[in-house]
């Protein structure tokens, strides 16, 4: 089992970017694909990106990925979300994910953080 932990959330200007961590509990960190979400208010969860358990591997949401980068440290248990360039309608509830299997394009998660909000001022 892991326990995930998202920080960095806040209130961004457009046009600004943001960088959020997602620090994970345990020692088998690095078994885990690892996944970003977010929520808008009043909209669905929405997948983001994902990244391999080494990291060699990513895969983006084609909405964002010109946009997005998923980055991880095994060694620090952390996962990071870089977004640039940000929009009001970025505004939303980000979380991170983990699950065992290793598909990226599976969106199916075992692990949820509890989010961290995100408000992007025009």
């Amino acid at each position: 089992q892991v326990q995930l932990v998202e920080s960095g959330g806040g209130l961004v200007q457009a046009g600004g970017s943001l960088r959020l961590p997602c620090v994970a509990s345990g020692r088998t960190f690095g078994s885990y694909t690892l996944g970003w979400f977010r929520q808008a208010p009043g909209k669905d969860r929405e997948f983001i990106g994902a990244i391999s358990r080494g990291g060699e591997g990513v895969y983006y949401n084609d909405d964002v990925k010109d946009r997005v980068t998923i980055s991880r440290d095994n060694a620090k248990n952390t996962v990071y979300l870089r977004m640039n360039s940000l929009k009001p309608e970025d505004t939303a509830v980000y979380y991170c994910a983990a699950k065992s299997r290793m598909d990226l394009m599976n969106f199916l998660y075992d692990y949820w953080g509890q989010g961290t909000r995100v408000t992007v001022s025009s």
